[in-house]
């Protein structure tokens, strides 16, 4: 490969979007001892971005070490809660674990507005440039075809850089605009949620009182179900003085329903399972935001000439069950992406050879490995049978188990989810299959 002979770059890498992946290829890049420049189109980090959710720590532990002790944290999750709902039931699973509550921990709550912020701090004190409300309007190429750069909404803002790194969102338009979307173009609405949520005061003892929390614990519960028939879930978490409650439906199914999806949300919070949970809370905010959760099979090309793409930008968003994570994978990426950009540097070489190491970091890691071997799970969890059938069937199995009406005797629990399976139009087969594709992909 010859030697760059392109005008010298105003930064050797640009990285557009200063969220968990943004900032974290602009810390690695900067630790690196490249000029780095992150922009950022909210007048803060942070400042765009939807966020009540779960942080967890362990690619924290290798980019940030003892990061503990310095995150904006609401409380540390020590319970974990899968809970299913039909119309008039609930079944949950609840485990708690005692260990999480101290370092390293396994997870925290956290509010994006605030890490974000801390994220792209540790980019500028590592020498980064945080460029705020400026937006990138389009890429910049040389004569070959190859990205130098971005365009944005500033007069003369054209930023130049050996390396462009996308992550501005699930609405990438730069990805969009290199190309990398061809081949799963016209099927993103398809593979796209839309997340909306409420965060609610409550005073801090009556959280800690109403989920069985002392200290800074918490808890996370995961819902299938509740969703009106509308494919999603829904999620419940706590903070340090408030909980974040909120629903993610599938676009097509909730355009096919007809339904707001605030009205979703509000038959969620009506509940009987989680209606007592809510009791007199104030609403403190009200957001919405798109989520890719088509996984392994919808991510775009994550490599180009002279541009790579991490995070939502990537479709980088697990939606697996029990396992719902987005951040995690992004701040994986990011720092692989500020890590692969600082190889093609030092080698001279930005073409998408160059930058291949991106796609070995990514397949080496949990980033890229958790999405292949669990590719075939967004479309089970999204299926009608898991979500209009499932749910019912193992509420009424519980239910039936639970029942004491003596003096007849005590049905098995074969005649239990044999007649469940039947009266919700599950057959066996199908049973069977489901359970098969579950146990392949989580073995």
């Amino acid at each position: 490969m010859p030697p760059e002979t392109n005008p010298a770059p105003a930064f050797d890498v640009v990285v557009v979007g200063a969220g968990p992946a943004g900032s974290a290829a602009a810390l690695e890049a900067a630790r690196a001892g490249l000029s780095v420049a992150l922009l950022e189109r909210g007048p803060y980090p942070g400042a765009k971005n939807v966020y009540g959710g779960v942080v967890y720590g362990r690619i924290l532990d290798e980019l940030v070490p003892g990061w503990w002790e310095h995150m904006p944290v609401q409380r540390w999750v020590t319970r974990r809660s899968t809970m299913l709902l039909t119309g008039s039931q609930a079944l949950t699973v609840d485990f708690r674990a005692e260990d999480w509550g101290r370092p390293p921990y396994n997870g925290a709550t956290a509010f994006r507005a605030e890490l974000d912020g801390w994220l792209a701090r540790l980019a500028e004190e590592a020498g980064a440039v945080l460029v705020p409300s400026t937006t990138a309007t389009g890429l910049l190429r040389d004569t070959a075809g190859k990205v130098t750069g971005v365009r944005t909404d500033r007069p003369g803002g054209d930023l130049t850089g050996r390396v462009v790194i996308a992550c501005d969102g699930v609405n990438s338009f730069l990805a969009k605009e290199a190309g990398l979307f061809a081949k799963v173009s016209g099927k993103q609405a398809e593979h796209t949620s839309l997340g909306v949520k409420e965060t609610l005061a409550l005073p801090r003892e009556v959280v800690e009182e109403r989920f069985g929390l002392s200290g800074r614990h918490g808890q996370d519960i995961e819902i299938l179900g509740g969703t009106g028939g509308i494919p999603g879930g829904g999620f419940l978490y706590t903070n340090l003085e408030s909980v974040s409650v909120g629903v993610v439906l599938s676009l097509t199914g909730l355009t096919a329903s007809g339904v707001r999806p605030e009205a979703v949300l509000a038959g969620l919070k009506e509940h009987p399972a989680i209606a007592p949970l809510l009791r007199g809370a104030e609403l403190k905010e009200y957001s919405a935001h798109l989520i890719p959760e088509g996984g392994y099979d919808t991510m775009p090309e994550l490599v180009t000439d002279g541009m790579l793409v991490a995070g939502d930008a990537g479709a980088m968003c697990l939606a697996a069950g029990v396992w719902l994570e987005g951040v995690n994978y992004a701040l994986g990426a990011g720092m692989y992406a500020g890590r692969a950009a600082a190889e093609a540097i030092a080698a001279g070489d930005t073409s998408r050879t160059g930058l291949a190491g991106y796609r070995r970091l990514l397949e080496e890691s949990f980033v890229l490995a958790d999405h292949r071997r669990l590719r075939r799970v967004p479309g089970l969890v999204f299926s009608d049978r898991v979500q209009r059938s499932y749910p019912g069937l193992l509420c009424d199995v519980a239910q039936g188990f639970f029942t004491v009406d003596n003096p007849r005797p005590k049905p098995g629990l074969r005649r239990l989810v044999s007649d469940a399976a039947r009266r919700r139009g599950v057959r066996l087969r199908h049973l069977l299959s489901d359970a098969f594709t579950s146990a392949r992909s989580f073995r």
